[in-house]
């Protein structure tokens, strides 16, 4: 009986420990469960094509199988997949796991009509217009933005975009300015680190940038009384100790304009300013005797009105003045409209041009050269217009005209320095994502300034910049402007021309949002070519743009703010047609 009671012992504790480990309790047969699918992005680039045109879709996701339908097309995370859709389609990223539920991402390709009609552009290779030159690419920079802390970003970011030239202290700062202790009357700031010393040897000699200053003429180093052309004198002095030779100086800043401060007995007075310019003692003699080859200027306003500020200047002045500086804000803020300043804002800036041409013609001044000294969209609290394709598109027709026109030089408002956040027009009736405005052209960065926080890191670039990044490929010293002629869409095509040192150079825009446009290319006397690129900055680039968080409208933060694209088309016959994408600048240099 003791030997059988042992038995059923060793029976039940073995069917006892057969039972715990049958219910889990042994962790060498533990099942871990599959990780879950994930989708961090998966976006098209481009978002909008032309039909025949081809975008990519990439997905990047984790923990299963990737498909994009229609078209069953297999998926590798992080590898683009090319898709050439005829009509706009909505394309679906399905992430498959080996067990579980699978995840899906949408991306849309949009596909935008072409024009029935082919415009056509020709070259005459035989003209011969106004001289070419770099200077139209040119940046205001302020007394108030810190170029010492931010230098490399300043320079890296000017010699991408192609800057040649600055001006320099910073628009109606310009009459309140005294460089010698880098301060301001009537309460204005100067950032420490903006002494003139610094600016020659942490921006103007780094970056190669050839350099305009405003006189202040608005008040004496004391502010009791108006400027002292001795004080603007004593500053072109400055700098030819610092090995630098201020090429234009400007005798203050629109002090034609009431807004402008002003301390003289009877304040923004075109007779008052033309006194103080002339003679021995005045701005001009004062300046040209401290640095002869300096250009010494007037401001000007193209009022073109009999006793304006114009003809009072031009008349009293004359003879001591050899540039003329002009400022062109076409919209009042509040108003801005993006059919305006896409495909009218730039010819009406050729048109009050050729109104100073007139003037300086009846002041027996005809060859008188034009500076552009500040542009920009609205004169004022810009908004969201500022960052978007639309202004970048204005910009580069305001190159193309400038170039056309003769113009000397140009500086844009401005290129550091200047975001307004959300206080300008940020109104759903304007094109563009961003909620924010800015008069400067390359980002602050968010350390400098957080209320433009997707303009992203300091030094990139906006679609404004990209202009002139685009324009530096056919803003070359020694060429020539050639004469393009446009037919067919007039309205939404624009054509500019000029000699480049590998061949030709065309400067092409499609002001239409949503038609792609084909043009016929034909060069005079010209039937093929060795090799032809085409770089190109439009719609479709900057909707995919400005979230390197990854947010909408780029979900990978992986093209925030992207470049133009190049494209080297090889031998081609011409005439040759391109098909130019919607709200699209473009540079095709023909060899």
């Amino acid at each position: 009986m003791k030997r059988l009671f042992s038995a059923v012992i060793a029976i039940t504790l073995g069917l006892g420990l057969a039972g715990l480990t049958a219910c889990g309790g042994g962790s060498s047969s533990t099942q871990t469960p599959p990780p879950a699918p994930s989708i961090t992005s998966f976006t098209a680039s481009p978002a909008s094509i032309t039909a025949g045109a081809s975008a990519a879709l990439t997905g990047v996701f984790a923990n299963g199988t990737g498909l994009i339908t229609p078209g069953n097309l297999s998926a590798t995370s992080g590898v683009a997949v090319m898709v050439s859709p005829t009509a706009t389609t909505t394309y679906t990223l399905t992430v498959t796991p080996t067990s579980g539920t699978a995840l899906t991402a949408m991306a849309t390709v949009t596909v935008n009509p072409t024009s029935t009609t082919t415009s056509s552009v020709t070259v005459d290779l035989t003209s011969s217009g106004p001289a070419v030159t770099n200077k139209l690419l040119g940046m205001n920079m302020a007394v108030w933005y810190d170029l010492v802390t931010n230098q490399s970003a300043i320079v890296s970011a000017f010699q991408s975009a192609g800057i040649t030239q600055v001006r320099w202290p910073g628009g109606s700062d310009s009459d309140q300015y005294h460089w010698a202790n880098n301060s301001q009357c009537n309460g204005g700031y100067s950032d420490p680190n903006d002494t003139f010393s610094n600016f020659v040897s942490d921006m103007a000699v780094p970056a190669n940038l050839d350099v305009a200053l405003t006189a202040d003429y608005g008040s004496n180093a004391a502010c009791t009384g108006g400027g002292d052309p001795s004080e603007a004198a004593d500053w072109v002095t400055a700098a030819l100790a610092d090995n630098l030779t201020v090429s234009h100086m400007t005798v203050g800043n629109e002090e034609y304009g009431s807004w402008e401060y002003d301390l003289h007995s009877t304040p923004h007075d075109p007779t008052t300013y033309a006194a103080a310019v002339v003679g021995t003692t005045g701005y001009y003699q004062s300046i040209k005797t401290a640095s002869p080859n300096t250009l010494v200027g007037i401001v000007v306003d193209a009022d073109n009105t009999s006793g304006g500020w114009d003809n009072t200047v031009m008349a009293n002045a004359k003879g001591s003045y050899d540039f003329v500086e002009y400022h062109y804000y076409p919209e009042t803020p509040g108003q801005e409209n993006d059919t305006f300043i896409v495909q009218q804002a730039a010819q009406e800036l050729t048109t009050n041009i050729n109104t100073l041409r007139q003037e300086l013609t009846e002041w027996g001044t005809p060859d008188t050269p034009i500076y552009v000294g500040e542009i920009g969209g609205p004169y004022s609290n810009p908004g969201k217009q500022s960052w978007s394709i639309t202004q970048g598109l204005y910009a580069g027709q305001v190159l193309g005209e400038m170039m056309n026109d003769g113009v000397s030089r140009m500086t844009w408002w401005i290129g550091f320095g200047n975001c307004n956040g959300t206080s300008g027009n940020d109104s759903t009736s304007l094109y563009g994502w961003q909620d924010f405005g800015a008069y400067n052209v390359f980002s602050d960065g968010s350390s400098e300034d957080p209320t433009c926080p997707g303009a992203g890191s300091v030094g990139t670039l906006s679609p404004t910049a990209r202009a002139f990044q685009l324009f530096s490929q056919m803003g070359v010293n020694g060429q020539t402007v050639l004469t393009a002629t446009v037919s067919g869409d007039t309205t939404d095509v624009r054509a500019y021309a000029a000699t480049n040192p590998t061949g030709t150079a065309l400067l092409l825009f499609n002001d239409n949002e949503t038609t792609a446009e084909p043009v016929m290319l034909t060069l005079s006397g010209k039937s093929s070519s060795p090799n032809v690129t085409v770089t190109t900055y439009d719609k479709a680039i900057y909707d995919l743009s400005g979230s390197p968080t990854g947010t909408p409208p780029d979900p990978a933060g992986t093209s925030t703010w992207a470049a133009p694209t190049t494209a080297s088309m090889g031998a081609q016959t011409l005439p040759l047609t391109l098909t130019l994408t919607p709200w699209s600048m473009n540079v095709v240099i023909i060899q």
